[in-house]
């Protein structure tokens, strides 16, 4: 997506986001953020949001998302609206941009025998998965912001 184009809404995406804008405007009674949240929500309404609003959506589309919340009271139709949406915006396609590199970086080991696999915690929310085989060692980490390789080791026979 262009950093300036605008995101096309379908009815679903309508309903299930007016809700959780409406949950937010709820939360933060600032006179600004209670006009952004109103341009968002009218522009939720007309099915198109200009790429100005973008990133206000992709912040409450990441929150929502995060939880179980929106699948309770949305349904799983309602939740995997709001995944595609979110996969539209900028955000969504370097997150996205991210795994495929990471699935490419692990197509590498196909066919390898794996001799060392182990998890770890990095800190609250940041994990690593570590892979060796006896010609590489991957650690890769997963934290809130994405996913990445976090360190390549060639030859470590």
């Amino acid at each position: 997506m262009d950093q300036d184009a605008s995101l096309t809404l379908d009815d679903l995406q309508r309903q299930v986001l007016t809700a959780q804008i409406a949950v937010f405007a709820r939360a933060n009674p600032d006179p600004q953020a209670q006009k952004d949240y109103q341009a968002l929500a009218d522009a939720v309404a007309r099915l198109e949001v200009p790429a100005a609003l973008v990133p206000r959506l992709t912040a409450i589309l990441e929150i929502s998302l995060s939880g179980d919340r929106l699948r309770q009271t949305s349904g799983p139709g309602g939740h995997l609206a709001l995944m595609a949406l979110f996969q539209k915006t900028p955000r969504g396609k370097a997150l996205a941009a991210e795994v495929n590199a990471l699935n490419a970086a692990l197509a590498q080991l196909k066919d390898h025998p794996l001799t060392e696999i182990s998890a770890a915690q990095r800190g609250p929310g940041i994990y690593t998965l570590t892979l060796g085989t006896p010609a590489c060692r991957m650690v890769i980490r997963f934290e809130p912001g994405g996913v990445r390789i976090e360190s390549l080791d060639v030859g470590v026979e």
